[in-house]
């Protein structure tokens, strides 16, 4: 099959993360034709300033619609799309110069109907963006399920960097109607059809999260509300990790307690663990500041995703069905 492919793009109110977006495609090494679909999700601060600024450089739709969150707005970008495989991007990531190529070349040598790529921080971001990277990529804290190869076994793509056939797309229908998790319900999804992931460890892209502590902490308490309910639809995809950051948490709180009794031995455990993360951001990131931000941003999301999957549990509040 000769791969033709739509790059999917929905924005909401980010319309100077689309700019930068956009530049990145400018500048790929690949040669063949691609089209680029922005979709506009009932955004106040238009991004069509910018469709009218690259029209020229790049294949460029742009479409405004509705707002009905992101997973609507990729299939309708899928829907609208003229390529039979289809690249979905979250509108503030940017693009190194060879990453459709090494997308072309990872399907050419192994093809699957989906595939996922890694995120990575640039050298010009922020220290708390490096930071928040770190947390969510490092073998110490997520055991690198978001793109390090060797810590993975059947890849679960996320929807900042994931590809999707035309035939998967059809034959799944997308995105499911949940806000949080919703990728990997695709993911689960596309295996009970037959359909085959794969990490494409070379296709990366550099992830410019605009996030404060407060805001990747509500990111990740909904990640962690979206698994329980993930865990009851498909019940054979469970596993006793996801309970980690929820006992991770409680022990730190056990710990806190034992110590203004006396015992101290748990909470040296917490604090040889987070001297183990400084030190391997430090090694990372070349920089003492990323590494103390580093510290505070992998506290922050096994608290986020800890409580989140707690109360998701135990409140069985009815989410995102």
């Amino acid at each position: 099959m000769k791969l033709l492919f739509s790059i999917i793009i929905p924005v909401y109110n980010r319309p100077n993360e689309i700019d930068e977006l956009l530049e990145s495609l400018t500048k790929q090494d690949f040669s063949d034709d691609f089209e680029v679909l922005i979709i506009e999700d009932g955004s106040e601060n238009s991004s069509e300033k910018f469709f009218e600024k690259y029209n020229n450089q790049l294949n460029l739709k742009y479409f405004f619609k509705e707002n009905s969150g992101a997973g609507a707005s990729r299939n309708f970008g899928m829907q609208k799309a003229s390529g039979n495989y289809f690249i979905i991007l979250d509108s503030d990531v940017i693009l190194p110069t060879q990453y459709i190529s090494e997308v072309k070349k990872g399907l050419e040598s192994n093809f699957t109907d989906a595939f996922g790529g890694p995120d990575a921080a640039h050298s010009s971001f922020n220290g708390l963006q490096k930071a928040i990277n770190y947390a969510m990529t490092s073998l110490l804290t997520t055991g690198g399920i978001r793109g390090k190869k060797q810590a993975v076994g059947k890849f679960q793509p996320r929807s900042f960097n994931l590809g999707l056939s035309k035939k998967a797309f059809e034959k799944t229908q997308g995105f499911s109607k949940m806000k949080t998790g919703e990728d990997i319900d695709l993911t689960f999804r596309l295996w009970e059809n037959n359909f085959k992931t794969q990490l494409i460890e070379k296709a990366f892209v550099y992830h410019k999260r605009r996030s404060s502590l407060t805001q990747f902490f509500k990111q990740t308490f909904g990640f962690g509300t979206a698994r329980p309910i993930l865990n009851k639809r498909y019940p054979k995809t469970a596993k006793l990790t996801y309970w980690f950051p929820s006992l991770f948490i409680i022990g730190i709180d056990v710990s806190i307690i034992l110590a203004i009794f006396g015992y101290n031995q748990i909470l040296y455990f917490y604090g040889l663990y987070f001297l183990l993360i400084f030190l391997d951001s430090l090694f990372q990131n070349k920089n003492l500041y990323v590494a103390f931000l580093s510290v505070l941003t992998s506290l922050t999301q096994f608290f986020g995703y800890g409580l989140g999957f707690l109360k998701s549990i135990f409140i069985r509040r009815k989410i995102n069905n």
